[in-house]
């Protein structure tokens, strides 16, 4: 495989144990990226490392630090963050296995593909896969990355498997913040209910990723091909917004008329009439 592993370490569920790889599934690099550059010069802006009373610091006078008190810090070093020493930094151990749909989408972080690290740990790596298919379940346990612990949920995919890291409980905010300022005696008549599951069913379909574009990212290559061009980029006219309350009966009923196909034209046969001519006898 040509591509580098982001992750490797073991994986280990009771007393089976194999070796595994860990590779992104979201290709950041495909993304446009802009940078800050001097609006004389059009060079790149660099930034220095600096303190209030320090013009430069040197690479080798960085370190981490936890901030207890506004402005103070405590200093921790490289060597006692290894002294740590956590299994989950190069092992997976599968602790728990659960439905797919028990796990809230809120918890969801960022997804990698799992891989056998060699052919030795295929039998091993194809057990637990299948088992997982078979059982519809996906198995929970823990791993460091980027000096990071984080819960994950692994599941069967195809030949490999996804291993998709989540958020803690304590990472999450309290829905109810901001749901709060929500009536809860919102009274809704059946018929709009009705309406809008129309509405719902109607635009239903399996997902196809395919489907949809980044448009942002389209628009801005657009753009920087245009300039590079030379061509002058006009900004579009604002559309304008109406902020009268909308009857919401009459919308539905609108979006439902606007999401029907027009029906076909019917093709009508012409019936010119067609003379023989009569061979002479």
């Amino acid at each position: 495989m040509a591509a580098r592993a982001y992750w490797n370490g073991h994986m280990r569920l009771s007393l089976v144990t194999f070796p595994v790889h860990l590779y992104p599934v979201v290709a950041e690099s495909n993304k446009i990226r802009l940078h800050k550059i001097s609006k004389k010069s059009g060079e790149r802006i660099h930034y220095e490392n600096t303190t209030d009373s320090e013009k430069h610091v040197a690479k080798e006078d960085i370190v981490k630090g936890y901030e207890y008190k506004k402005g103070h810090y405590v200093q921790i070093d490289d060597d006692e963050l290894n002294a740590l020493k956590l299994e989950s930094n190069h092992m997976i151990d599968l602790v728990q296995f659960t439905d797919m749909a028990d796990i809230d989408p809120i918890y969801m972080d960022k997804p990698y593909f799992v891989t056998p690290a060699d052919k030795m740990a295929q039998e091993a790596f194809a057990t637990i896969r299948d088992a997982l298919k078979e059982e519809k379940k996906v198995a929970l346990g823990q791993i460091v990355l980027a000096n990071k612990e984080r819960i994950v949920a692994i599941r069967a995919c195809g030949k490999g498997m996804i291993l998709e890291t989540l958020r803690y409980a304590e990472e999450i905010r309290k829905a109810s913040t901001y749901f709060e300022d929500i009536k809860k005696d919102v009274k809704v008549s059946k018929d709009q209910i009705q309406l809008a599951r129309q509405l719902i069913a109607s635009k239903d379909a399996p997902f196809d990723p395919h489907e949809f574009k980044d448009r942002y990212q389209h628009g801005l290559m657009e753009i920087v091909q245009a300039k590079m061009k030379g061509k002058k980029i006009e900004a579009p006219k604002d559309v304008k917004r109406s902020d009268n309350v909308v009857d919401i009966m009459s919308a539905l009923r609108q979006s439902l008329d606007k999401g029907k196909k027009p029906a076909a034209k019917k093709k009508t046969a012409s019936k010119a009439k067609t003379t023989k001519k009569k061979k002479a006898a």
